[in-house]
């Protein structure tokens, strides 16, 4: 850096002491305006800038030096490293030092501390609803920050969460709204803590500016995502129609977040514990969804032989001197760096599109009919490939376990025998414009395309799945259901 910006001071006569050595000087290019030096100032001789320093795009601490006593409270009170020093501070040697202009391109002083494995007991199978599952699975996964605001089908397990976290030394807090819910995850997860919240379809579309704030400044976090019919208020009836948003709208600017998509109580903890290791891998959200009927039924669910202890990440904004360089932001003020930030992300998109792949495949080895189904909807389809086979056709399920990304390395190969796919789900059409789109880029022609979809809150049935297969094998017409 070139120089350091320095505010001006208004100084006087009487200033000029003895203590004055001790007087504080603002560097407004690091400082964060969080205003502590404010509150440490028993002379109310500090306050906030009118002005905004471009650099950093806040509002900068200014110090009336007239009735500043040099206590020196402010320059202990002050966060940044560089955000207030003594006038006889080195500034040519901070000069020299060539700090980065960019605000978080500090690199954490702070190690990690790693998570630590321990061991749970055996205990016998568990008869829960979904939601019960995923919040065991939040608590097994070293989760003890629950913030959220009630919403149906979602709220039992905020309700679970509300029992058990007091009794683990962890913290509930329901919001004002799933608006204040997402930012008190954001400032959570930018501490390095995990936290989880439940929440159903419209409350999760008032979590999409939060989330995209999260994605930018890379904070992790889980959401569990219940959906329920719409659009607007809709019902409480089960739907897969917020899979578009999940997968190609979280929130504004180029945003990804991985997407799960369980189909069982048991998925709903095995994959809400792997939600964290995800979340946490890439400091991103995850987003788990499910459908409603999915978040209320019951099934068994056997617990793992193991939980997490959490560790603390080296770039948690976690308030001790070690962490003190630390920021997490999503601000870049200057095109190229925030073009140079985008590009980051794409870097980690990609990555995660090549590692992160998952599905589950069903008596596809030598299947001419594919069925391609997710959540509750996936186990219709499910009875449907058996009994499909009980009539001679060579029917299989694929799963897609990830919805972002869609595992398209894994449909590929099932493809190789098919002559049709058939899309199952409970909306409109998103799941399969994911596959679609996905094969697209990957340069592959799918064989002949059909499906059957329900809306509002109504799920396909296994009879409806088998009846369109045997059609469309004996050469009916191809009806899309007047598809756009």
């Amino acid at each position: 850096m070139s120089s350091i910006a320095k505010i001006p001071v208004t100084r006087s006569p009487i200033a000029k002491n003895v203590k004055e050595e001790r007087q504080p000087v603002v560097l407004p290019d690091y400082c964060k305006a969080c205003g502590r030096c404010i509150e440490a100032c028993n002379k109310d001789c500090i306050t906030l800038s009118s002005d905004i320093n471009p650099a950093t795009g806040l509002h900068y601490a200014i110090v009336d030096l007239d009735q500043c006593n040099s206590c020196g409270l402010c320059l202990s009170a002050c966060p940044e490293p560089y955000g207030m020093k003594p006038k006889t501070y080195d500034f040519d040697a901070l000069e020299a030092a060539d700090l980065p202009e960019a605000r978080n391109d500090y690199e954490p002083a702070a190690a990690d501390i790693p998570d630590e494995i321990l061991p749970l007991a055996d205990t016998e199978p568990l008869v829960i609803r979904g939601t019960y599952a995923s919040a065991i699975g939040a608590l097994v996964a070293g989760c003890r920050h629950f913030y959220g605001y009630p919403i149906t089908p979602s709220t039992e397990g905020a309700e679970l969460m509300a029992k058990l976290l007091p009794q683990l030394e962890g913290v509930f807090v329901q919001a004002i709204s799933e608006v204040a819910t997402i930012n008190m995850m954001f400032g959570c997860g930018a501490a390095g803590k995990r936290s989880l919240t439940f929440t159903s379809s419209p409350g999760f579309s008032l979590m999409l500016e939060g989330l995209s704030y999260m994605i930018g400044a890379e904070v992790p976090a889980v959401v569990v995502n219940v959906m329920r019919g719409g659009p607007g208020l809709g019902n409480i009836a089960p739907e897969q129609a917020d899979i578009k948003l999940a997968c190609r709208g979280l929130g504004h600017g180029n945003t990804h977040g991985i997407v799960l998509a369980p189909s069982t109580p048991q998925e709903m903890l095995d994959l809400t514990i792997l939600a964290f290791d995800l979340a946490f891998k890439y400091r991103n959200p995850v987003i788990v969804v499910c459908d409603g009927y999915l978040g209320q039924m019951t099934g068994r669910v056997t617990l793992p032989r193991q939980m997490v202890k959490p560790g603390l990440p080296g770039w948690a904004v976690w308030g001790d001197a070690a962490h003190r360089p630390n920021l997490v932001s999503s601000i870049h003020l200057t095109e190229a760096d925030l073009e140079m930030h985008n590009q980051r992300l794409g870097r980690k998109y990609a990555e995660i599109r090549e590692k992160e792949q998952r599905a589950d495949v069903f008596q596809c080895d030598d299947a001419e009919v594919v069925l391609v189904a997710c959540n509750t909807p996936s186990r219709m389809a499910k009875g449907a490939v058996r009994e499909l086979r009980e009539r001679g056709v060579r029917a299989g399920l694929f799963r897609p376990l990830t919805l972002w990304p869609f595992p398209v390395d894994l449909l590929v190969p099932v493809l190789r025998h098919a002559k049709r796919v058939v899309v199952i789900e409970a909306g409109h059409g998103q799941l399969e414009d994911e596959m679609r789109l996905a094969l697209s880029h990957a340069n592959v022609v799918p064989p002949g395309v059909c499906h059957v979809q329900h809306e509002g809150g109504v799920l396909p049935q296994a009879a409806e799945i088998v009846a369109r297969v045997m059609d469309v094998s004996q050469g009916a017409p191809d009806m899309t259901g007047g598809r756009p």
